[in-house]
């Protein structure tokens, strides 16, 4: 996209907002119908030059996405789709809006959440997914980033762009197309990999079966907060001792999975596609249908507050910690991907292969502050009432990391009347500052070195919105892409001052090594940080 690339104007519905989510080649905005302010909906704007041209997505794989989408979207745990359209540059889906943001944005990294709330999202994964199987419909691309949360913390699966028909009017039809990410995909779709294409005999997998697996990793991770391997093959120590011992791994992060999960997970990570657990084995498990205090006897969720709070208790910073500096540079040769399964897979984010997206039209919807300091009797300017506007910030979201105190303020939960206000759309890998812009940039550039991330040349600009954008391209401890930004905002407080917000937002990559990544560069850049009971 360019400025010769205006996004589509006869459009059958009016966007209302900057981007509030990206990939390499799609914007997501949100939008309301021409004659109404309601409902809020997300629109996903495909630019369809570069796709094809430039990446590993053809034209017919972003007609089947909306195919498909439009096939399966009408379960309570799929993002449902609304329409779609093209013109010669663009291709729009409108779906609904997902106000809960992503799942694993709230998910602390090598912590995970409490087996209720596992069993809460798990139950939910198995419903959505299930749904699609009976459609005949496989995800073939599940994992954490394609898992959002709607406005009352339900879950909602995403991005169908590696979606394929595997059963239509009683047939069946195996697969034998690379893809997903390599900690969450199937071992036989590495198979796929090792064969000659021309041969007659060419190894194939069941789609179904393959999100079965991968629905067992996601379990995994909510239970640990890490994924079991960097890729089910002989290359990963862990995967062969888990091949090894029959699913019984001397992997201390199998220890920490509760007793009752252990043979529901070995059941779904069968290494033997046929023997691995169907949907209605997995629902007569003792662990699936145990009782859990959060949810109701027709199982809803009974208090999507509750659930929220109970999810932020795990979220912690340690600004004490000394960060593992392991992070490797994204290849300077735009045109190579540095990541371990360079080339052999098919993404629904491809790496850009050219200068990425850069245009007004893509700048990031910066969130509000939704806790403003009353106006104070305090003269303006003295400490006192400075410290009492820096207070005001307990109230956000993303400060219950940094707080002494487990979960969101207490203030914050007694005004909260939805799972989003306490769980917000917008991530919270954020921080905010009280130091000048040139300090925290100078931090900020500083930590990314340490970490040995490249970071171009950048000149804030103290009067801009952002003050400044810093771009990231790595690759995290999985040796997979993480590709994202570091924007630094100016937020209004009351009295005439300001703070600045500080916020990392991924555009592609795993949200918990994102989280990890953020999580380092805040400790390198303490000083900086603004922490309430500091």
């Amino acid at each position: 996209m360019s400025q010769l690339d205006p996004l589509p104007k006869e459009l059958p519905f009016r966007i209302i907002s900057k981007t509030v989510g990206r990939g390499a080649y799609a914007s997501i905005k949100k939008a309301i119908p021409l004659d109404s302010s309601s409902p809020v909906f997300a629109v996903k704007l495909i630019h369809k030059g570069y796709a094809t041209k430039h990446g590993r997505i053809s034209a017919k794989q972003l007609a089947m996405e909306v195919s498909l989408h439009s096939h399966i979207g009408q379960h309570p745990n799929v993002i449902e789709w609304f329409a779609s359209g093209e013109d010669s540059i663009w291709r729009w889906i409108a779906m609904e809006y997902a106000e809960g943001g992503d799942l694993f944005d709230k998910i602390e990294a090598d912590v995970g959440v409490r087996e209720d709330i596992a069993q809460i999202y798990f139950l939910q994964l198995v419903g959505g997914v299930s749904f699609m199987h009976s459609k005949g419909v496989a995800h073939r691309d599940l994992k954490p980033e394609n898992i959002l949360l709607s406005q009352d913390g339900s879950l909602k699966l995403a991005d169908f762009g590696m979606a394929t028909m595997f059963e239509y009017k009683g047939q069946r039809k195996t697969s034998s197309t690379l893809c997903g990410s390599p900690p969450y995909i199937a071992p036989e779709i590495l198979a796929c990999g090792r064969v000659d294409k021309r041969a007659p005999n060419t190894a194939k997998y069941s789609p179904d079966l393959v999100d079965i697996w991968s629905c067992g990793v996601i379990l995994f991770v909510l239970l640990v907060g890490n994924t079991p391997w960097d890729e089910p093959s002989s290359t990963s120590w862990e995967f062969g001792e888990y091949v090894k011992t029959s699913g019984k791994s001397s992997d201390p992060l199998w220890g920490r999975i509760p007793p009752e999960a252990l043979s529901l997970l070995r059941g779904m990570m069968s290494i033997d596609p046929q023997k691995r657990f169907t949907f209605a084995q997995i629902r007569q498990h003792p662990w699936y249908t145990r009782h859990n205090p959060l949810l109701t006897a027709d199982g809803r969720i009974s208090d999507p507050i509750v659930l929220a709070t109970k999810m932020l208790e795990n979220l912690r910073i340690d600004l004490n910690q000394i960060p593992p500096l392991n992070y490797l540079p994204a290849s300077h040769d735009p045109t190579v991907d540095s990541g371990l399964n360079a080339g052999r897979f098919s993404s629904t984010q491809p790496e850009a292969l050219v200068t990425p997206i850069a245009d007004k039209d893509w700048d990031w919807e910066a969130p509000v502050l939704r806790s403003r300091a009353q106006p104070s009797s305090m003269p303006t300017g003295t400490s006192s009432a400075r410290r009492m506007l820096f207070d005001s910030l307990a109230d956000e979201p993303s400060m219950s990391q940094f707080s002494q105190v487990p979960g969101p303020s207490m203030s914050l939960t007694q005004q909260a009347q939805r799972f989003r206000d306490i769980c917000p759309p917008e991530s919270l890998t954020r921080f905010f500052s009280h130091v000048p812009a040139s300090h925290i940039v100078q931090m900020l550039s500083d930590a990314l070195h340490q970490l040995n991330v490249p970071l171009a040349p950048v000149t804030p600009n103290p009067y801009g919105s952002p003050v400044v954008t810093l771009k990231v391209r790595a690759v995290d401890g999985r040796r997979q892409s993480l590709h994202g930004e570091i924007c630094v905002d100016k937020q209004p407080l009351a009295d005439g001052f300001e703070v600045l917000d500080i916020r990392f937002v991924k555009i592609k990559g795993d949200p918990l090594e994102w989280r990890r990544f953020f999580k380092k560069v805040v400790v390198l850049c303490k000083d900086g940080v603004y922490v309430p009971e500091a």
